[in-house]
């Protein structure tokens, strides 16, 4: 069954942040049974797994950070045949982020511009409801740092929620690439970056020793990075010992034929729009790392061949979010089928 094309025009009849929290109210209520209202994908499609930094993923098809925020979701969007979800951004306290309206939709473009500016509930409410909805399978944790924090008091706020989560996660995301949270991409830079990994890696040492346990670390970089900036950080997570790289957030430039008054609109693009630029930044990053470090990438998969071009470009794990707004669950099973057969055509 698939009610989403029959519901989507009334949800994209509301403003986009209204119908988002919507349907999140819905899904937080309904639970694992989501399922049965979805068209879910076959045994053979949800069972592709792979080996990634010490961990076995089911598929290799994941929700990307932003669209459960507070972690309240979980079980429903596990039931569609995610083989991973990343929950959050959550930031140490909580915080309501930027001024409304902030999310504006782009149909004619497969887009979505958005300048929330992590709103989030805080690490204490959102671990309350990571453990009253624990999902099955691989869960990742995007940490933010607070509006409030100075760049120079970021690591503090990655530390204080690493420490929060480290029990939690299968993997830790460290998001340095929203362009909603002011100067948050100078820690993409140089000794910016440097000072961050390095003490993000004793931390990680720390942590590892008082748990008996390691988790993998993941830095999240945007897409609007020249050569030079992406081999830096290769080099930066490469010499830290960064289990991953998330390629790409959403970007700030806006395409010449965007009407103005949607170009005008502060805030990351998504969608379609980004689909080719963040596959040249996956392949870039790649080809720098030369396998070294394995990269999720994320950013315009609208179809289950946008997902194949990110793997082809040298990702091992792909995310989907905008695709997911336009698309609904059919999404998962169309990219699912896409990469399997992109992996065994004689089938």
């Amino acid at each position: 069954m698939n009610l989403y094309p029959a519901l989507r025009p009334l949800l994209f009849n509301m403003d986009a942040e209204n119908s988002h929290d919507l349907v999140l109210k819905a899904l937080s209520k309904v639970g694992r049974p989501i399922a049965r209202l979805c068209p879910t994908p076959s045994s053979a499609l949800l069972s592709q797994p792979i080996d990634l930094m010490g961990l076995r993923f089911p598929n290799p098809l994941g929700l990307a950070a932003g669209l459960d925020k507070n972690a309240s979701c979980g079980p429903a969007f596990a039931s569609m045949g995610f083989g991973f979800l990343e929950l959050g951004t959550v930031t140490p306290k909580p915080q309501p982020g930027n001024p409304k309206p902030r999310m504006f939709r782009i149909p004619e473009s497969r887009s979505i511009i958005n300048r929330m500016g992590f709103n989030s509930c805080g690490l204490e409410t959102f671990l309350e409801n990571l453990q009253g909805n624990r999902p099955s399978g691989i869960i990742g944790i995007n940490l933010g740092k607070n509006a409030s924090t100075p760049i120079s008091g970021a690591l503090d706020d990655y530390k204080l929620g690493m420490n929060a989560v480290y029990n939690h996660a299968d993997y830790i995301t460290i998001n340095i690439s929203s362009p909603n949270t002011k100067n948050l991409r100078d820690l993409q830079e140089g000794n910016e970056l440097q000072n961050l990994l390095h003490g993000i890696g004793q931390s990680v040492r720390m942590l590892q020793d008082k748990h008996d346990r390691h988790v993998p670390i993941v830095v999240k970089i945007a897409p609007d990075l020249d050569s030079n900036a992406i081999a830096q950080i290769a080099s930066n997570c490469v010499t830290n010992h960064i289990d991953g790289i998330i390629a790409t957030n959403t970007t700030i430039a806006r395409p010449s034929d965007l009407p103005r008054h949607i170009a005008a609109e502060a805030g990351g693009l998504s969608g379609a729009l980004l689909t080719q630029h963040s596959t040249e930044v996956v392949y870039k990053l790649c080809q720098e790392l030369g396998g070294e470090i394995p990269v999720i990438a994320a950013g315009g998969i609208m179809s289950g061949n946008d997902a194949v071009e990110k793997l082809q470009a040298g990702a091992q794990l792909v995310q989907i979010y905008t695709g997911f707004i336009y698309n609904g669950p059919k999404l998962i099973t169309d990219i699912l089928q896409s990469i399997r057969q992109s992996r065994h055509p004689q089938e």
